[in-house]
């Protein structure tokens, strides 16, 4: 038996996706005044939702790695610049609760853990 399970192992790979979309939603921010730069976004929840189909080992989960997708064909303005800041500040909104979220539950997954091998708090 594993010490860490599938869902040990998918909260941790959640993590590393929403802190990877973290850096990339803060470089759109960043390069909202740069001419033809290109908007990107990171789609952790879909990649993550895909692994788990099925009944995946630990070892498969976290093999799952995250791409980043640039939205080039869209251009916002007519400097060809496509980062909109109101739909980034959205999306950095939404990723933080995402991130608090996984940590929180991370956090009592360890607790869990912790009280079984003797260690309560």
């Amino acid at each position: 038996m594993e010490l860490f399970d599938t869902t040990i192992v998918g909260l941790e790979r959640a993590m590393s996706g929403s802190a990877l979309r973290q850096q990339v939603i803060a470089n759109n921010i960043a390069n909202a005044n740069t001419p033809n730069f290109k908007a990107s976004d990171v789609d952790f929840h879909a990649a993550l939702a895909q692994a788990f189909a099925g009944q995946p080992t630990a070892d498969q989960i976290a093999s799952v790695g995250f791409g980043m997708q640039t939205d080039s064909t869209s251009t916002g303005r007519l400097d060809g610049n496509n980062v909109d800041i109101d739909q980034q500040m959205a999306n950095l909104s939404e990723n933080t609760l995402d991130y608090q979220s996984l940590e929180s539950v991370m956090g009592s997954r360890i607790s869990i853990l912790k009280t079984a091998i003797g260690q309560a708090q």
